[in-house]
């Protein structure tokens, strides 16, 4: 049984990174087309995506969006995770749910309605909408990380730190703040992953201000083009350093503690 477990996982992985994998291999292909058997291994068509000025913009762009939902996403979301550990109020488990229904929505659904909202507040179109959407996609993934790690934490510890003498904000920064500061580093690189790849949202609302995914749809429909296999390539390898760095941060506090 234990052989056949890992035949099975051997075969989810295999099929979840084998097209990664081709696009990969194909982007240092010669050929335009991507054909069997492989012409000559070329970077012509790295160097030919990132002379084009609209390709550095949309990295820009993406990284701009990125940082700053990382920043805000993680903010609210520790901040959140911290109201669910502290305190008990009423409806709480509304609380909770609506705080992380926005990744249980339709994609298209939830472009459509950020598209009508940023329209009303007179900013679709800019990189700010567009940060306003991720920062929604992003930060029920920041607020699960950050309660995960609260979750280990004794309760105790905090009211020892108040009568011991400190202040809220004291207890917030000598206690809390040092016990979750490996989630609070995970959620930013989730958080940053999330936002760099998100695709679906960001085209309904970034307008001229294209982000890096919005922009290699935008080539794909003109034609075959194999710069798409070079720029996704770093797309990749950006994103899954991410969220490796956040996984390994989780991982290896949970080992320590």
């Amino acid at each position: 049984m234990r052989a056949l477990g890992w035949v099975y996982l051997s075969a989810v992985f295999l099929f979840i990174f084998a097209p990664i994998a081709a696009s990969f291999i194909f982007s240092f292909n010669s050929d335009r087309f991507p054909t069997l058997p492989l012409g000559s291994f070329t970077t012509d068509w790295y160097m030919r995506a990132f002379s084009r000025p609209e390709v550095w913009q949309a990295i820009a762009n993406s990284l701009i969006v990125a940082g700053v939902t990382a920043v805000v996403s993680t903010f609210i979301g520790f901040a959140t995770a911290y109201t669910d550990f502290r305190y008990g109020f009423r409806f709480k488990t509304a609380y909770l749910a609506l705080a992380l229904l926005p990744p249980t929505l339709p994609l298209v659904i939830m472009g459509l309605a950020m598209l009508a909202w940023l329209s009303q507040l007179g900013i679709s179109g800019t990189l700010t909408g567009i940060v306003i959407a991720h920062v929604v996609l992003a930060t029920p993934f920041a607020m699960a990380i950050c309660r995960l790690r609260l979750s280990q934490m004794d309760p105790a510890l905090e009211a020892a730190a108040w009568n011991l003498g400190s202040s809220q904000w004291g207890a917030m920064r000598h206690v809390i703040l040092p016990f979750c500061a490996p989630a609070i580093v995970s959620a930013l690189c989730l958080t940053a992953a999330v936002s760099f790849d998100e695709f679906i949202v960001a085209w309904f609302v970034s307008g001229l201000n294209r982000t890096v995914p919005v922009m290699i749809l935008e080539i794909l429909q003109g034609n075959v083009d194999p710069q798409i296999n070079a720029i996704g390539t770093v797309v990749f390898v950006t994103s899954m350093t991410l969220v490796v760095a956040a996984q390994f941060l989780i991982f290896r506090k949970r080992q320590d503690d």
